[in-house]
């Protein structure tokens, strides 16, 4: 690298590297495809992460025009939350892609750091990375490596995923026995992948972000192994421990989410992203912010440097961090007097407003008068807002859904059990029609069985008696007729001194 990429100029004694139109600042790190570093784009004064590509595949023309043209792919996806892709070039032989510099860390970074991650900041960082795949999908490129290293996280608390088409590159053209390459990462990547990588889909990535989002509740990996067959053979069974066991804290539902993201068949996953980022918001666990990265922006309409969730911000919670909350003065669970104005929809299905203390508001959501579409305001001025939002609801909206979610699997279990009760019942019944039908068939079967013996013996009995005497008659062995025994009889002698009397 250093001997081609090196344009070497006397200033103050000190050596600048460059690559074209890019000035090399230092070195990052070093992966499958080649080393990247940390650079200013001169003409634009701006610094980027420039991506190069190894001698080795810089030798294949096939690698790296397919290279340039996923590079170019991945320029047209422009959105908040996905790493941008600035300029692919060549300098002297040497290949490389300028990439937008993300100032932070990655989520395996934090991981390392932390162990696990707090389910608001777990659920936040999945459905933001939905949102950005969901725009990508929606281009035609499918990401297929997923995992927490391609999920980077800014100073700002900013998620950003990152190696849109440069990863699919690497999976087309890479073999898996080189470090840190190959058919996507086996510890999240989907189990059709590894079967046959050039025929994936959407679904695919939303396998990886299932895994990505257990990983980051639980501190654990979903499937382990000594070895990536290991790995494969595991998520060709599709058993791993539920989040629940691992964590109490994960929801019901939250668990159920992560189950149908990772179903083992892609047609019982979900189907796209966007359905992901509704199921997921409807919980509302998703913080406003990253809890542990100080001075994070928050997630909101007028924010432009993360995803709005615009698709569903408007009618569904989201939960606020500990520092969030504490800013609204008076928010106490203990306050159970105090008055809201409460919007929600009555049983007639209209919109109303009424005024209520904290306490009958909680009564209401234990009894199910109140959901979690219901919204509040402590005044009369100001807008509306989840309950969920705000922390003497938070329990309750909770206890509810997952009373809903209990009551809505209670019923789904009485109406299986009916039903198998029912077939049950039919089985036995259509048994016993079988067995009469079976019965009957067999006795009509053996009366026209004894009516064809029966007159097949009135037919051979008589003539049994006639078959001696035709036997017989045939071999000349039997009694003669009186007739045939008179032509037969031999002539009487005749007198010679008469003839014509016989003696």
């Amino acid at each position: 690298m250093s001997d081609d990429a090196q344009n070497q100029k006397s200033s103050g004694g000190s050596k600048v590297q460059q690559l074209g139109d890019f000035e090399l600042k230092k070195k990052l790190g070093k992966g499958g495809m080649g080393e990247v570093f940390l650079a200013r784009q001169i003409s634009l004064d701006r610094m980027v992460a420039l991506k190069t590509l190894t001698k080795e595949l810089a030798k294949k023309a096939d690698f790296v025009a397919r290279f340039e043209r996923e590079a170019k792919s991945m320029a047209k996806i422009d959105h908040p939350n996905v790493v941008k892709i600035y300029a692919v070039d060549s300098y002297k032989g040497i290949h490389f892609a300028a990439i937008e510099y993300i100032d932070g860390q990655s989520v395996q970074k934090w991981l390392d750091h932390l162990g696990k991650f707090s389910v608001a900041d777990s659920v936040h960082i999945a459905m933001v990375c939905a949102e950005a795949l969901k725009h990508a999908h929606a281009e035609n490129m499918v990401h297929r490596d997923i995992k927490p290293d391609n999920m980077l996280i800014t100073k700002k608390g900013i998620v950003k995923v990152a190696d849109f088409g440069l990863a699919k590159v690497m999976d087309e053209d890479v073999s898996m026995t080189q470090s840190g390459t190959g058919l996507g990462t086996p510890l999240y990547m989907a189990p059709e992948q590894a079967r046959n990588a050039k025929y994936v889909d959407q679904r695919s990535d939303i396998y990886a972000l299932g895994a990505t989002l257990y990983h980051m509740l639980t501190g654990k990996l979903p499937f382990t192994g000594n070895t990536a067959l290991e790995l494969i053979l595991g998520k060709e069974k599709g058993i791993y421990p539920q989040a629940r066991t691992l964590r109490p804290e994960v929801s019901e539902r939250l668990d159920l989410i992560i189950d149908k993201m990772m179903a083992k068949d892609a047609n019982h996953r979900y189907k796209s992203c966007d359905e992901v980022v509704k199921d997921l918001a409807s919980l509302g666990l998703h913080g406003e912010t990253i809890s542990f990265i100080e001075g994070a922006e928050p997630v909101g309409p007028s924010r432009g440097g993360a995803t709005t969730f615009a698709s569903t911000s408007a009618s569904l919670p989201v939960r606020k961090t500990v520092a969030a909350t504490q800013a609204i003065a008076g928010d106490t669970a203990s306050n159970s007097t105090r008055i809201w104005y409460v919007q929600f929809e009555d049983a007639k299905g209209k919109i109303v407003v009424e005024k209520h203390s904290t306490g009958r508001i909680l009564k209401m959501l234990a009894a199910g008068q109140l959901n979690a579409k219901a919204k509040t305001k402590a005044s009369s001025d100001g807008s509306y807002y989840p309950l969920a939002q705000f922390p003497e609801f938070t329990k309750a909206v909770e206890d509810n859904l997952a009373k809903k979610t209990a009551t809505v699997r209670k019923e789904d279990m009485n109406s299986l059990y009916k039903k198998v009760e029912k077939e049950h019942k039919n089985f036995h019944l259509k048994r016993k029609v079988k067995d009469f039908f079976r019965n009957t068939f067999g006795i009509i079967k053996l009366i026209i069985l004894l009516i064809v013996i029966g007159g097949a013996c009135w037919w051979v009995i008589p003539r049994l008696k006639q078959i001696p005497a035709f036997i017989a008659e045939k071999v000349g062995m039997g009694e003669k007729k009186p007739e045939d025994a008179a032509n037969s009889s031999p002539a009487a002698p005749v007198d010679p001194s008469n003839p014509g009397i016989t003696p």
